[in-house]
């Protein structure tokens, strides 16, 4: 029985090769389609990919992550004095327009950070050194963006609302599918940046009573002709009442950190604080429940096990009647129907490892093509594969089932009337 089950598939090469393209693109499509929405909720949360933090502050009016609005800068301050906090830096993240020097404008993300910090460091960084971005108006972005920036190489200036940004560094695949294009710099020029075209300036005052200077940043339009006729000054030191986004807190070791963050939040006011799993839940649920795009991604992937299924029992239901002969034969010889079946089912477990690993070798090429060039994630992990693979399974031993149903209306003499 075992061989017949082969010779069945052997039997054409041409009609066995044609099955099998089929299944491959039954296969191919399954595992690009839950790929795409894997690699798209994994691609919300790009940036907190970034920061091994192990608590995200932001504001309580917090959406998802590029929805939220801006806390001022005291707040990491205040933070480094609540107990339990081992370290607190700023992020900034913000939009800005990008001016390439030839090309369309477009829009930015600008991530501020410090670059001597240890909460946040931009991931696969392939050429630069996160160190440089201390010097003015310095920037590192992903390569996979240089088409849609207009940007060829490391040293390429471009304006950021109204000052020049010059590349000194690239990422590789550090791009989110539902965000502008990262733009990497230190929290000063990040500052600078979402201000530029602004005159700001620095006062200072002591508080009747107090022992702190209190200053604050205070800004004008600049004209035009100001910004034509003038070299771009140093960014200014942000000071307490500057703007920002998050606060990032490492815990110090053997911190409860549901105890650690109900204590920022009382000291800290109108603020919201998220682990770092579950501020990856949250822009994952959002994305996935609160817009159409996950719901479309996820019928996507449900259309492509229908269409697999589809493909695979019109296969195996030709090829049970292209034999439906032989199959007559062995009922009239003796064969009991479950060695019959098992023939069949033997059948579709031989298609579907045959067309899977053949589609899955396929699939990882075009997932490691689609990141290198177009910064688009498709994640195939090893529990994914193994899932497609039982979908695979699935669907060829389903539809041998639906094929099975021919042979079991089958009149042994059929054989001899013909």
């Amino acid at each position: 029985m075992v061989s017949l089950a082969r010779k069945n598939l052997l039997e054409d090469i041409p009609r066995f090769l044609v099955a099998q393209a089929g299944i491959m693109f039954a296969v191919s499509l399954v595992t690009l389609q839950t790929g795409i929405f894997n690699g798209f909720t994994q691609s919300t949360a790009q940036l907190i990919y970034n920061s091994n933090a192990d608590i995200w502050v932001a504001s309580d009016k917090l959406v998802q992550l590029e929805l939220t609005l801006p806390i001022p800068l005291s707040h990491v301050i205040s933070a480094r004095q609540v107990e339990g906090v081992a370290k607190a830096e700023a992020l900034i993240f913000s939009g800005a327009l990008w001016n390439p020097p030839q090309g369309e404008i477009t829009r930015v993300r600008v991530v501020g950070f410090d670059p001597n910090g240890q909460l946040f460091q931009p991931i696969n960084l392939v050429q630069g050194d996160v160190r440089d971005l201390t010097e003015p108006y310095k920037i590192i972005v992903d390569a996979t963006n240089q088409d849609s920036l207009n940007i060829q190489q490391i040293g390429d200036i471009a304006r950021v609302n109204s000052l020049p940004a010059q590349v000194i560094g690239f990422t590789q695949g550090n791009a989110s599918i539902v965000s502008n294009s990262f733009m990497f710099t230190s929290l000063t020029s990040a500052n600078a940046f979402l201000t530029s075209g602004q005159k700001s300036e620095l006062s200072c005052k002591l508080p009747s009573g107090a022992e702190d200077l209190i200053c604050t940043n205070t800004y004008s339009r600049t004209t035009e002709a100001e910004l034509q006729n003038q070299s771009p000054p140093p960014p200014n030191s942000l000071v307490a009442s500057d703007l920002i986004q998050y606060v990032l807190i490492a815990a110090e070791p053997g911190q409860d950190l549901s105890q650690l963050k109900a204590r920022l939040e009382k000291a800290l006011p109108n603020v919201s604080t998220y682990t770092r799993e579950e501020f990856i839940k949250k822009n994952q649920n959002f994305w996935q429940q609160r817009t159409g795009i996950g719901f479309i991604l996820g019928l996507g992937a449900v259309v492509g096990v229908v269409v697999g299924v589809i493909i695979v029992g019109q296969i195996l239901y030709s090829s049970v009647a292209d034999h439906i002969k032989e199959f007559g034969t062995l009922k009239a010889i003796g064969a009991s129907d479950w060695r019959i079946y098992g023939v069949i089912i033997e059948q579709a477990l031989w298609m579907s490892v045959l067309g899977y690993l053949p589609a899955m070798f396929l699939c990882y090429g075009v997932a490691l093509w689609t990141s290198a060039t177009q910064g688009i994630v498709i994640l195939i992990t090893p529990v994914s594969a193994i899932a497609v693979l039982a979908i695979t399974v699935g669907m060829c031993v389903g539809s041998a089932i639906f094929a099975i149903q021919k042979v079991t209306r089958l009149d042994p003499a059929m054989v001899f009337n013909q």
